[in-house]
Parts: structure tokens; sequence; C-alpha cells
């Protein structure tokens, strides 16, 4: 099998499952544990070390100079005295673990003595019957990775964003894990990229549910310009995408361009993938975001026109009305010398003439549109 089809194969879902694997550990949290470390392995020739005790990370590099290969530990929201000992042991600078304690960080590559230090904003698409006003469409969370020359450090923050189903594929291609921590860091990338493009796809069918609902005809009942709130609500979402997309671009093309000691070459020239997949889904937050700003546009537009229609009939109607309104107040005056007051036919004449002049309006301005 090519490079390239191991890599697919280790980045994407499979519908093979290895039970063993699922048995040996479980990189779910324990709540009831004080530990952040949801699992902690030796990696050697591309194959787990399994030990019959839980292997804790002073073990497992213990275990890494004595043998070799690379140990890879998984941390769920780490405390800093969680984290204080792991980041003696590995030798990590306090910028980056400070970072990775405290998270809301932006998506970056930075490189500290022989560490490179990976932020990746981690995207969930949260599911709903309706978009309203304040649905919450996407939910981010955070995955940072250091990465050396015999370790790796994932560190996740959130709800979501797992790296277990990751860790059981790149188990099941030892070919592939024997590259080292690099080939790690490019999975996880992957997989963090792929879940971008999952929620770019949902995100999609949301803006064009909206689109629809803004160009068709109105519900009786409902107005123009009902719209204008979940429309804001979808750009605060996609903007929320679009920060944790746009700031990764730089990093992707590092990896994928300049060389670095602690990435394979073999490796580095499939981040270019990686990079490519990012582009694409940043061009699309980018189109959602001008889509969006067009569609609110025009259902402003809709409701202003909406508007300036129910202002026309108003003013029609206030017309209509004004005629009577003129002729009842000059006969209510009640002056002596009215010639029509004494006549026979003067409360007929009166009525046909108001008649006659509001059907007239009326007809005038039904034929411009106005009514």
């Amino acid at each position: 099998m090519s490079m390239i089809r191991d890599l697919r194969a280790a980045v994407r879902p499979s519908l093979r499952k290895s039970n063993a694997l699922h048995n040996s550990y479980d990189t779910t949290r324990d709540p009831s544990a004080s530990s952040a470390v949801v699992d902690c392995a030796v990696y050697r020739d591309g194959r787990r070390l399994e030990s019959g005790t839980c292997r804790t990370p002073h073990e497992a590099m213990l275990q890494v100079r004595e043998e070799g290969g690379f140990a890879w530990i998984g941390l769920h929201e780490p405390t800093e005295e969680e984290f204080a000992g792991i980041a003696r042991e590995f030798g990590l600078h306090p910028l980056a673990v400070e970072d990775a304690v405290h998270a809301h960080q932006r998506p970056k590559l930075e490189r500290y003595d022989d560490t490179l230090f990976t932020v990746f904003k981690t995207i969930h698409y949260v599911e709903h019957t309706e978009l309203t006003a304040t649905s919450e469409v996407v939910e981010t969370g955070e995955v940072m990775c250091f990465t050396g020359r015999d370790f790796v450090i994932t560190v996740r923050h959130g709800g979501h964003g797992s790296l277990r189903a990751l860790r059981h594929r790149l188990q099941d291609d030892p070919e592939l894990l024997a590259k080292g921590p690099s080939a790690v860091l490019h999975s996880i990338a992957d997989h963090v990229v792929d879940g971008y493009i999952a929620v770019a796809g949902a995100v999609q069918e949301d803006i064009d549910e909206v689109e629809i609902e803004v160009f068709s005809t109105p519900a009786k009942g409902s107005s123009r310009g009902s719209e204008a709130g979940r429309i804001y609500q979808l750009k605060r979402e996609v903007l929320e995408f679009k920060r944790a997309v746009s700031p990764l671009l730089r990093p992707m093309q590092l990896l994928s361009e300049r060389p670095m000691r602690l990435i394979d070459p073999d490796i580095q020239k499939y981040f270019r993938d990686v990079a490519d997949h990012l582009a694409r889904v940043h061009e699309e937050v980018v189109g959602f975001d001008e889509l969006l700003n067009s569609i609110l546009q025009a259902n402003l537009a809709q409701a202003t026109v909406a508007q300036n229609e129910d202002m026309r009939k108003i003013t029609s109607w206030a017309a209509i009305v004004a005629v009577p309104t003129m002729i009842c107040g000059v006969y209510g005056m009640n002056f002596d010398h009215m010639p029509e007051l004494r006549w026979r036919y003067g409360y007929p004449m009166v009525l046909g003439v108001i008649g006659v002049v509001c059907f007239s309006i009326h007809r005038i301005l039904k034929r411009n549109g106005w009514l």
C-alpha cells in the first residue's frame, strides 16, 4: 500500500473496529478520577507496548529511554497542578504550558527548543430541529499538541473532539505509526480539518434554508424582515467558525513547506493535502459570511419595501377619507346662508358627491398600484 493510502486509512473513518483495542484502554475521562491523563502509551515500530498496570507518563518516558520508540500521552482539561509534573518530565516551555492549561487560544504553531507546540480549534455542529434567533449552530473546543523527538502530548479542552477513534485507527496501521510523533501530528491535523469539512456542509444547509425562506412568499400573519434575527445568529456562528479556520492557515503552510527536524520528510509532504483542504474550507466560510451579508441586505430591503407599501396604502385610504371629512366639515359649520341647507335634495346630493369622488380616487390609486 502506498504512503498516501496509508495516511488516508489512518485519518479517515473506517468500518473496521478493533474490539481488542477498545477493551485494552478507555480514553474517556472518568469523572471520579483525579488525574487528567486519559491514556498513556508507548509505541515502538508502530505498535503499542502493553503493560500489566496503568503506565504513568514518567514510567512511559523511562521505557522510551531504555527501549526506544515514543510516548503518546493524552490529557483532558488538566489543571496546573496535574500538568506541572508532566511539564517537568518532558521539559515543556512555561509559556506553552500556560496556554495548554488555560486554553482559549488562537490556532497557532510555535517552536520551543526541540518541541513543537500546535493549537487546533475543534468545531462541532450542534443539531437543532429548527433554526431560531438563539440557536447554537457550532460549538468549539481545543486540542493542543506538544510534539518532540520521542513523545506526543495532546491536551483536549471541551466536551467533544475526542481523539479516541483516531488513536485506534493509527494503531491499526503500524507502518504509518512507525514514522513517529510527526505522523500523529499529521493525523490530528487532518482529523480536525475533516471535522471542519463536515461542519461546513451542515452550515451550508442552514444557510440554504434561511435563503429560501427569505425569498419565498411570507406566510399569512408573518412580516418581511422577521428572519433578521436568525440571519444575525447564523452570522455570529459563522464568525466563530471563521476564527477557528483562518488562523490555522499559516501553521499548516509552515508544516507543509518549511523543513523541520521534528517532522519526518515522508510525512511533511502530506501536510500539503491538509493545507489544501483547510484552504477550501476557509474559502467556503468566507463565502458563507458574504452570502449571509447579501441575504441580510435583501431581507432588510424587503422589509423596507413592505413598509413603503404599507405607508402607501395608509396614505391612499387617508386621501379617500379626507373627501367626506372635508365636505362634512363644511356642512357642519351651520351657517345660516348656505344654499343647500334648505334644498330638498341637498342631503342625497352631498352623499352622491362624496361617493363619486371617493370611488374615483380609489380607482386612480388602484390603477397606480397604491392599493
